[in-house]
């Protein structure tokens, strides 16, 4: 199975825990993400992006400041632009946030229902399927010199027959080193791929 049908999996796992709406980041370093999604209501997700809430979310702060599950309601970190309390317009009543992984890629997660709280057997579903994805998702530690090189001429300008001219390969082989290194760091494009790289320190 590939990571991205892993990713796929994992994620319906998690619609079903939470129907009401749930988001996750994985990884996160360098204040970005590797990886993220969420299915909040849309009004939710643009007033939190308008506002930039994720600079002031207690949520936020509390999963870089602790390792575990925790209900909203049990964040005592101060919320003075009242998150919490406009998510409550959107029927985001109650909810819990899960933390782990390591501070330099922590992975943060929440759910949210409108009726009641979660269950601690709930919560506890809901966390174990953020930490396979965690696991399932870790950042490599090295690409292959092949990968690296590929990478390497395209982030100069290169296109793809001058590059695969300079490394005295054909085009589709390019391609397949490019599609591997995408592959390895979850990105969509080579564009993507390559600052990933960068961030990484593998580029």
């Amino acid at each position: 199975m590939s990571i991205q049908s892993v990713i796929e999996f994992h994620t319906r796992k998690l619609s079903y825990c939470a129907p009401d709406g749930f988001f996750f980041a994985l990884h996160i370093r360098f204040a970005l993400p590797l990886l993220h999604h969420q299915t909040y209501p849309d009004g939710w997700t643009t007033l939190y992006t308008e506002q930039a809430f994720a600079l002031r979310d207690p949520i936020i702060a509390w999963g870089f400041g602790q390792e575990g599950t925790q209900r909203w309601s049990e964040i005592d970190i101060p919320d003075p632009f009242d998150i919490l309390g406009q998510a409550k317009q959107f029927d985001m009543n109650y909810g819990f946030a899960v933390s782990t992984g390591p501070i330099n890629s922590r992975s943060i997660a929440s759910a949210s229902r409108p009726d009641r709280e979660f269950t601690d057997d709930e919560m506890i579903e809901f966390s174990k399927i953020i930490q396979q994805l965690h696991v399932a998702t870790e950042p490599p530690k090295s690409l292959t010199d092949a990968q690296v090189a590929a990478l390497r001429l395209i982030a100069d300008g290169d296109r793809h027959a001058a590059a695969a001219a300079k490394l005295g390969i054909s085009e589709s082989a390019l391609k397949a080193r490019l599609s591997a290194a995408r592959n390895s760091l979850l990105a969509r494009t080579t564009a993507e791929a390559i600052q990933r790289a960068r961030d990484y320190r593998l580029l």
